[in-house]
């Protein structure tokens, strides 16, 4: 069984995030950047598959320009066999990153693609459930625990209402929550096995597929910045203050 497992490079979520001056986006020059937190969730639990002797292959997939392969080397050290590298050099929305992906798939044929639930960078949180539809495969969205059962994986999902456990078919899409599992770390042969393992790079415009953007960004503000709180000495004077100065009741 093969697995392909997509991981993106983001800004490094302990980096304070600034705003271009001219508000063309947000600034990426010169800044930390490592791979998504529940992509990582989404290699380990890849790992932990192989290891338990249900999948021969791990396969890492990443779209970007020529710095995604530092993300992708990442998932290599961890212990994933071999990588593909769709380059672009644009910001690519969901859906364009959905058929990419689909394509891949069609050519390498895997089982099970795992990805994080959702990047925190842009939070879209589309991208699985579009590639599901794509394929025409069952989907696991969420997905707190996997058990490979045969032909079929009993799925824990985490909702709203609190844990849902669903029963899908291989192959399918899963989107991996972090509570999953815990992501290991790299160990230092690993890092070094990692620089000589294969990345296949393809350029995105030689899919055949559109990918052009379908939104279009006018500009990027900060969020306005949260007034001071106010102390009041009792219950009165709050509910005056609520009632003709925020005039919420």
């Amino acid at each position: 069984m093969k697995l392909l497992v997509t991981v993106k490079r983001v800004i490094d979520y302990n980096v304070q995030i600034r705003v271009k001056a001219d508000g063309s986006g947000v600034e990426k020059d010169n800044v930390k950047m490592s791979m998504n937190p529940p992509d990582e969730n989404a290699v380990e639990e890849a790992l932990r598959i192989k290891e338990a002797g249900k999948a021969d292959e791990i396969i890492i997939l990443s779209v970007g320009n020529d710095k995604a392969q530092e993300t992708i080397r990442t998932a290599l050290a961890m212990g994933a066999d071999r990588g593909i590298h769709i380059k672009t050099e644009n910001d690519l929305e969901p859906l364009a990153i959905s058929k990419i992906i689909s394509k891949v798939a069609e050519e390498e044929k895997p089982s099970i693609i795992l990805m994080g639930k959702q990047a925190i960078d842009d939070d879209s949180n589309q991208t699985g459930q579009m590639t599901s539809a794509l394929l025409n495969w069952p989907q696991a969205t969420f997905a707190s625990k996997i058990e490979i059962e045969g032909q079929n994986a009993i799925v824990t999902r985490e909702i709203d209402e609190g844990l849902e456990r669903i029963k899908v078919s291989i192959p399918f899409v899963a989107s991996c929550d972090l509570r999953l599992n815990e992501p290991r770390y790299a160990s230092l042969p690993n890092i070094m096995k990692a620089k000589k393992k294969p990345i296949d790079t393809k350029d995105a415009s030689s899919l055949g597929i559109n990918i052009e953007p379908r939104i279009e960004q006018i500009k990027v503000e900060e969020p306005p910045v949260r007034q001071k709180g106010i102390m009041v000495s009792d219950v009165a004077e709050l509910v005056q203050k609520l009632k003709h100065e925020a005039k919420v009741i």
